[in-house]
């Protein structure tokens, strides 16, 4: 009897939880925090809600972890910027990387992290938090290469590095906004390059 109660631990899963977690980011992405629901979740990953649980936790962890996958695909352009050689090249990367990710083909427009719980409940306040401090977080790693680029003399020594990684953050997440509502790609990508003129000379 013991070792019958003990089998099924050692069962395997019976499905791919890569890919599921791929189908929830695409969930995720589309609808938002609120608006997808478990069986929206459960229907797209082709799995229980029993086993969405056991793989990946509640709807918050499973949430967290889709934040995770995007973060490592779609939105793994920005981690790239950042070791371009000139804070020009960091910029120029970053925005033409959020133009392409904001319109991929086969993917929802926008961004996971800019529209995926911008306006939610109570239930959502985690997922709104989650979402706040990745952002932030994106915004604190350009400042620091921005201020790098300050001392080594690639960017004039009056620069304010916070304020240029804020500006930067906020047309990416206005491109995102604005591939979300409809813009083409070659619209987006004439608004990062118009962003790029503005661009502080060495």
């Amino acid at each position: 009897m013991e070792n019958q109660r003990k089998a099924p631990i050692g069962r395997p899963r019976g499905f791919d939880a890569d890919e599921a977690l791929e189908r929830a980011v695409h969930v995720f992405w589309e609808q938002g925090y609120e608006g997808a629901s478990l069986t929206d979740l459960t229907n797209a990953m082709g799995i229980t809600r029993t086993s969405m649980y056991a793989a990946f936790g509640n709807k918050e962890e499973l949430f967290r972890k889709a934040l995770d996958r995007y973060t490592e695909g779609p939105a793994s352009y920005a981690a790239r910027a950042l070791q371009e050689a000139t804070a020009r090249e960091v910029a120029t990367a970053f925005l033409n990387g959020s133009v392409r990710a904001s319109t991929r083909p086969g993917c929802p427009t926008g961004c996971l992290g800019v529209q995926g719980a911008l306006a939610v409940g109570e239930p959502g306040r985690g997922a709104r938090d989650t979402l706040s401090a990745w952002r932030d977080e994106a915004v604190s790693c350009l400042r620091h290469r921005f201020q790098q680029a300050v001392d080594e003399g690639d960017l004039p020594p009056d620069t304010d590095p916070g304020l240029l990684a804020r500006y930067l953050m906020t047309v990416g997440n206005g491109i995102a906004v604005q591939a979300a509502g409809g813009a083409g790609r070659d619209d987006l990508q004439r608004v990062a390059d118009m962003a790029l003129r503005n661009w502080p000379p060495a």
